[in-house]
């Protein structure tokens, strides 16, 4: 019925399909880490340019920012500190290596815009003023846990169960501390 010649082209069709087939969740893996990588730094990129932008509008005390402190109640020179420190954080988000500086950047992101975010709240602006730097802190989370492996910290070591006097301990002392500091708390100076 089949002569060699048909045979060996049959097996040479599904070995092409197989090969095919198996590729094609190799090729969709790949496909995956291109989206996630692009996602990776499309955030990332977004935070540094506004780290970049913020840090200069910042050092540079333009009337938006200055109007903004005004209104939030916060004093001025807070600008050269929060400007000064915008920039590291764009440059530490971008160098290769340097893990752990980036988690500190990663850091000092969220808070600047969870900070942020939370101002506007507590003096009544609207929401369409806040979610501004809640939508920065989204990118920040996501740029953080998009990572790619060689822009993670290693972990220290593999997870083992913790005893519960582990986490009670500290948190004991810490509401301990909370009492000490209730009890301590100076009075106002006199005038």
């Amino acid at each position: 019925m089949f002569n060699d010649r048909e045979t060996s082209m049959v097996y040479k069709e599904s070995t092409v399909r197989s090969a095919a087939s198996a590729g094609g969740s190799e090729s969709g893996r790949s496909r995956l880490h291109r989206i996630r990588l692009i996602a990776y730094w499309t955030s990332t990129l977004i935070i540094a340019y506004e780290m970049t932008a913020g840090g200069i509008w910042d050092l540079l005390r333009i009337e938006y920012v200055r109007v903004t402190l005004t209104h939030l109640g916060y004093p001025h020179y807070l600008l050269s500190i929060l400007g000064a420190w915008k920039i590291p954080c764009a440059v530490a988000l971008l160098l290769p290596r340097f893990q752990r500086l980036k988690e500190w950047a990663y850091a000092g992101a969220i808070f600047n815009y969870m900070g942020a975010a939370a101002s506007h709240l507590f003096v009544g602006d609207s929401v369409n003023i806040w979610t501004g730097p809640l939508g920065f802190a989204v990118f920040t989370l996501a740029s953080w846990a998009l990572r790619p492996p060689a822009r993670r910290l290693a972990s220290a070591s593999p997870t083992t169960s913790t005893r519960a006097v582990a986490w009670i301990v500290p948190i004991l002392i810490v509401v301990v501390l909370l009492l000490v500091a209730l009890l301590t708390l100076p009075e106002g100076p006199t005038l």
